[in-house]
C-alpha cells in the first residue's frame, strides 16, 4: 500500500468498529481524511488491535513522521550545561524520553482533534500507546496520583519512551501545595528516565494551559526542580524544555539565563 491507501484502510478499519460507522462520510481530500483518522483514533476505547492494523498504522505514522521531520536533540543549541530550550512539536523530538501531561486516568485525551499535548502524543504514537496505558492502569487498580509518573514505549514516535505524569490542576489561587506537586512531577519523570537508561528527556510545560498553572510560576518550578535534581543526583542526562507558545519561550530564556550565572 502507498500512504494514501494506508490512510483510507485505517479509516475504514476504525469505522468498521463503530455502530454508526456506515453513516460517516469519508472526505475526498487528504487533510480531511487525516483529521477523520485522528478523530477516530482519539475516541477509540482501549482494546486489542489486529496485527494487520498495527502493521498498517506503524507504516503510516512512520511515513508521516518522515514528512514532518525528526528534530535531533544532539543538534540543539545548549541553554546551559546539559540544558536545552526548544520551541516546537514535542512529537518530533528524538529525546530518549518525552514527557506527556496526562490526566489521572492515563488513557490519553478522548476529545476529537483537541490540540492538547496528551492528544498530540497519543495521535502520533498510535493506538498501541493507549492500550499500553490501559494495561498499566488495570494492573495498578486506581487512578494515578498527582505528582507521580508512569513510563511506556513511545511506539511510532522518534523517542524511545513516553513518560506520563499527572500535574496539579490550579482552579483558583495558586498554593504552595500546587508548586510542591508540580516539582514532584518533574522529579518523578527524571527518576523514571534515569532508571530506564535515558540519556535525554524532553519536558512539555506540565500543568499550564487548561490545567491552570500560571506560566511563569510553572516555569520557575520546572527549572528549579531540574537544577535541584541534577545537583543532588549528579545526573548528566540532557534535559530539553520544550515550549510551544512564544510567551513560554521568553519566560524560559530568562530563567535559564539566570540559572547559568
Amino acid at each position: 500500500m502507498d500512504q494514501n491507501e494506508r490512510l483510507l484502510w485505517l479509516i475504514n478499519a476504525l469505522l468498521a468498529e463503530r455502530p454508526e460507522g456506515e453513516g460517516i462520510r469519508v472526505p475526498n481530500d487528504t487533510n480531511g481524511r487525516r483529521e477523520l483518522l485522528r478523530a477516530l483514533m482519539n475516541v477509540r476505547m482501549p482494546a486489542p488491535l489486529s496485527p494487520e492494523y498495527v502493521e498498517t498504522e506503524e507504516a503510516y505514522l512512520k511515513e508521516r513522521l518522515a514528512e514532518r521531520g525528526v528534530v535531533r536533540v544532539g543538534g540543539l543549541t545548549p541553554a546551559g550545561d546539559g540544558l536545552y530550550l526548544w520551541q516546537g512539536d514535542i512529537t518530533r523530538l528524538d529525546a530518549d524520553a518525552i514527557v506527556n501531561a496526562a490526566n489521572s486516568q492515563m488513557l490519553g485525551c478522548f476529545r476529537p482533534l483537541h490540540n492538547c499535548i496528551d492528544n498530540c502524543i497519543h495521535t502520533f504514537a498510535g493506538l498501541r500507546l493507549r492500550e499500553a496505558c490501559f494495561e498499566l492502569m488495570k494492573a495498578q487498580g486506581h487512578d494515578e496520583p498527582t505528582g507521580s509518573a508512569k513510563i511506556t514505549p513511545a511506539f511510532c514516535l522518534p523517542s524511545k519512551f513516553v513518560i506520563h505524569t499527572v500535574g496539579p490542576i490550579v482552579d483558583g489561587r495558586l498554593t504552595k501545595e500546587h508548586s510542591e506537586l508540580l516539582a514532584s512531577s518533574y522529579d518523578s519523570c527524571l527518576k523514571l528516565a534515569e532508571e530506564n537508561g535515558c540519556e535525554s528527556i524532553a519536558f512539555c510545560c506540565i500543568s499550564t494551559g487548561v490545567f491552570g498553572f500560571p506560566q511563569r510560576e510553572a516555569a520557575r518550578v520546572a527549572v528549579d526542580a531540574v537544577m535541584g535534581y541534577r545537583r543532588s543526583s549528579g545526573s548528566r542526562m540532557k534535559v530539553v524544555f520544550n515550549v510551544f507558545k512564544d510567551e513560554d519561550l521568553r519566560i524560559y530564556r530568562e530563567l535559564l539565563a539566570k540559572a547559568a550565572l
